[in-house]
């Protein structure tokens, strides 16, 4: 099972685990065939022991997780056991039946036991196949000796290097996963400061400059309250109907802040209701909300919360700037991302001169709107022109978390 990872490709390697397995059940299973077959004095008795090996390896493998480090170490030792036994009671003939189940044993006991204890081990099953086949053969015949005990060290040595290959793998995959966490953390981290900037400059440019002005008001109405006192009421009235014009603004704002809109709605219902607001702000004489697509791929609620936000800026940026009649918000919906247009009527503008310039407006900025897109794997694209409107796409991918994926499966590793 092949799953993309930043880059690198992760797969189940748990693969080559099972071959020794399938290796001992089939030396096993043929063993039994050629007793039955002969149907020799000893064949029930070998019959007996060879079932009990096979049937204390299978349940070794269907318990492993269960079991402790005494408990394997008790499997490992049994199954060595009962192999001797085995093969002490196999007659010459049929000495070659069970010799290569030395091979799976070895592999058994260095999953099983430590260092040094599966060396032991498979020390032991050396000497034992040793003395099996220089029995076998009448004496000892480094061809027919030699062979087998070579497999055996040689199937070892790979073994113990597909478990430090593993132990890397693992070690790199642990590594990845804390660097993406970290990532993830500063990405948080930016967020936080850029949306603390984008509040200190809808702060200032709303209720900070209209505080100010309505105190410079108020202090000339105090100043000419004796002497023009209808001069000093028009000044109260300017106050008042300013100071409500800042309530709305600081509400709107508010209502800005609360992101529990995407909870609840979803991004569809709550670019709707955004839209809905902005023909109430007067961001355009006409705005519109269409969502099109047959699939609904889902945002996690990052990625979708970023996307409302961007949706705001765009559309406070129409408000202040664009001066437009008319103002159509798309959403599309695709297998592997959701786009969405925001296309306007108005005056447009010159985007080679305003791409450098640092985001000033009101909610997101463009550099600030792609950086924060990016974030998520997506993209702005803006075209613009002065004086022929302005169309910019905000584009989000639908994917499934590889971090997750690595979490699902804790045998995946990186090739």
């Amino acid at each position: 099972m092949d799953l993309s990872f930043r880059g690198f490709v992760v797969y189940d390697h748990r693969a080559p685990r099972h071959f020794p397995h399938l290796v001992f059940f089939l030396v096993v299973g043929a063993a039994l065939v050629r007793l039955v077959a002969l149907d020799i004095a000893l064949c029930w008795d070998i019959v007996t022991v060879s079932a009990l090996l096979a049937t204390t390896y299978a349940a070794g493998l269907a318990l492993w997780h269960r079991m402790g480090p005494l408990a394997r170490h008790a499997w490992a030792a049994a199954l060595v056991a009962l192999w001797a036994v085995l093969v002490t009671l196999t007659p010459p003939l049929l000495t070659n039946a069970y010799v290569w189940c030395a091979v799976p044993l070895a592999c058994a006991a260095l999953r099983a036991l430590g260092r040094r204890a599966a060396a032991a081990l498979v020390g032991v099953i050396t000497l034992v196949l040793i003395g099996q086949l220089t029995r076998s053969a009448g004496g000892f015949d480094p061809e027919v000796v030699l062979i087998p005990v070579a497999a055996v060290w040689g199937t070892v040595a790979l073994y113990r290097a597909q478990q430090r290959d593993a132990a890397e793998r693992q070690r790199l995959v642990d590594e990845l996963r804390g660097t993406r966490e970290v990532l993830a953390r500063e990405q948080r981290r930016a967020g936080m400061l850029a949306e603390r900037e984008r509040i200190a400059r809808d702060l200032h440019d709303t209720l900070a400059q209209e505080l100010s002005g309505s105190l410079m008001l108020l202090q000339a109405a105090e100043r000419e309250w004796e002497h023009r006192p209808d001069a000093a009421r028009t000044r109260v009235r300017a106050v008042a109907d300013g100071l409500d014009v800042s309530l709305a603004e600081t509400r709107r704002m508010i209502r800005d802040l609360t992101p529990s809109v995407v909870v609840e709605e979803g991004v569809e219902g709550s670019l709707r209701l955004l839209c809905l607001r902005a023909q109430q702000d007067g961001t355009a004489a006409r705005v519109r909300f269409r969502s099109m697509g047959e699939h609904r791929p889902e945002l996690d609620e990052q990625a979708a919360t970023t996307l409302f936000r961007v949706a705001q800026g765009l559309l406070a940026n129409v408000r202040e700037h664009a001066r437009a009649t008319s103002l159509l918000v798309t959403l599309h919906h695709t297998a592997d991302r959701v786009d969405l247009d925001v296309c306007d009527d108005g005056v447009g503008f010159d985007l080679a001169r305003v791409a450098g310039r640092p985001p000033s407006d009101r909610g997101f900025g463009l550099p600030a709107a792609r950086a924060r897109l990016r974030e998520y794997g997506g993209d702005l694209a803006v075209d613009c022109a002065p004086g022929r409107g302005t169309r910019i796409r905000a584009t989000v991918p639908a994917r499934t978390s590889s971090a997750t994926l690595l979490a699902e499966s804790p045998a995946a590793a990186v090739r």
